[in-house]
């Protein structure tokens, strides 16, 4: 187990965590290098090439401002949202911007960040190559990083796995399969492996607060998703739907059976309409899918006996079956489709739902299974490279999808065919097999189909 909580549900900015967060983070690291090493003064200009994905569909996720910001430094989790837009015009304006927030060097945006739409390098689609140059066009330093979904990033000839030096944990696990282990052993739910393993990287009590503010920060992003009206950017025209359905479910005595699916309808498009806007969000486990998790949380609310201690539980279940994904296959658009992210998002909250709801560890497995066997082979066509259509309905249907196989789960008492382990191997197998066009290019499926108006 290399992937902590604290990693995979990374607070940051919209419209992408690949495209967006990942690149901001490569571009901040970059340069930060190159501070710590005393030699930032000797930069006069830094180009960076982009291939595969990030080129094909980075204008429309806002790669381009992402990189610039973190060329100036910045974070993607302590970046105001509402700042993003003039720090960029500035930049843009003025042909110039101060690396690190210290040094200034000239900046032209179509000379310094190139599209490269016909080429891809070998380690991953989203590739980026950064170059700081001196004032005579020699090379200082030079530095390929790819974004491998999720908002993780890996510098090229580094080894993933000795990125980050931690100590042994209590209950180490690769698999399903060893949750299940670990937990019948020790007598154990899956969200107190999790916190067992987190707490022995750093104290309980901060493990605790860090998902509590992970939870605060989707509460928050949904409640001003219900009541922010108006067109998302990008050139789509598409019109925010959230708060109008949020108004329409809010008229009192609504009888329907079903208003429960319009209420988890209505949060997962808040999410992904403030995504889609560039606002604050939690990869969950990316941006593209982070409407999953907060919709079948607030879902959670909606049933009887429900309480705040339940949403931890939630959470860290959640995780634990993210780790799965993001350490024995993908959580890449770009990589596997998107059944790796609202795929993932969709087994995770169904797993987590089960723990909230006081399911067993093997319930939890088996609805984490379903949530991802009917979201196998799911493409990746954004229309536009804009996570709006089909992104944002897509991750009212995987929330809803997701509570199904809780629903499932929870009403099983005997084994099931198809294990975790089984379906997420299945799932790499699948998004490798996948067209290149299929996986967050623009060149296939409805964004090919679908004229941009």
């Amino acid at each position: 187990m290399k992937t902590s909580f604290f990693e995979l549900f990374k607070i940051g900015i919209g419209p992408s965590s690949s495209h967006t967060v990942g690149p901001m983070r490569a571009a901040r690291e970059f340069i930060s290098e190159l501070h710590c090493q005393v030699r930032l003064t000797e930069v006069s200009r830094v180009c960076v090439e982009l291939y595969g994905s990030l080129a094909l569909t980075g204008k429309g996720h806002g790669t381009d401002r992402a990189i610039i910001l973190g060329l100036m430094g910045e974070r993607p989790d302590e970046v105001d949202p509402a700042s993003i837009e003039h720090k960029h015009n500035e930049v843009r304006h003025s042909g110039a911007l101060m690396l690190n927030s210290t040094s200034p060097i000239a900046f032209i945006e179509n000379r310094d960040i190139i599209f490269h739409l016909d080429k891809t390098l070998p380690a991953h689609s989203n590739a980026m190559r950064f170059t700081a140059l001196n004032p005579v066009g020699s090379a200082i330093a030079s530095d390929i990083y790819y974004s491998v979904g999720g908002g993780f990033i890996q510098k090229e000839g580094d080894d993933l796995s000795t990125n980050v030096t931690r100590l042994e944990v209590p209950f180490p696990f690769s698999s399903a399969d060893d949750l299940l282990r670990i937990g019948e052993e020790h007598g154990l739910a899956v969200w107190q492996i999790v916190l067992a393993n987190e707490a022995s990287w750093r104290p309980e009590s901060e493990v605790r607060a860090y998902v509590a503010r992970v939870w605060k920060t989707m509460e928050e992003c949904l409640a001003r998703g219900l009541r922010t009206e108006g067109i998302l950017p990008g050139g789509l025209n598409v019109r925010r739907r959230a708060p109008a359905l949020f108004q329409k479910l809010s008229v009192k005595n609504n009888t329907d059976p079903l208003a429960p699916m319009d209420w988890v309808n209505a949060f997962a498009m808040a999410v992904n309409e403030e995504n889609a806007a560039g606002a604050r969000v939690v990869t969950a486990p990316t941006n593209g899918a982070a409407g999953v998790i907060p919709a079948v949380g607030h879902y959670h609310q909606f049933v009887p006996g429900a309480s705040e201690g339940g949403i931890f539980q939630y959470l860290l279940t959640a995780g634990a079956i993210g780790i799965l994904y993001k350490e024995n296959a993908s959580i890449s658009g770009a990589e596997v489709g998107c059944q790796g992210e609202v795929g993932v998002a969709c087994s995770m909250a169904a797993g987590g739902l089960v723990a909230a709801l006081g399911g067993d560890n093997k319930q939890i497995e088996y609805a984490a299974e379903i949530g991802m066997e009917h979201n196998l082979g799911m493409t990746c066509d954004p229309i536009g490279g804009l996570v709006q259509i089909p992104c944002i309905e897509r991750n009212a249907m995987g929330a809803v999808k997701s509570i199904n196989a809780c629903r499932i789960a929870m009403r099983e008492t005997g084994d099931h065919k198809v294990s975790l382990d089984q379906v997420i191997r299945t799932m790499y197998q699948t998004g490798m097999d996948m067209k290149t066009h299929y996986k967050e290019t623009s060149l296939g499926g409805l964004a090919l189909n679908i004229i941009e108006c």
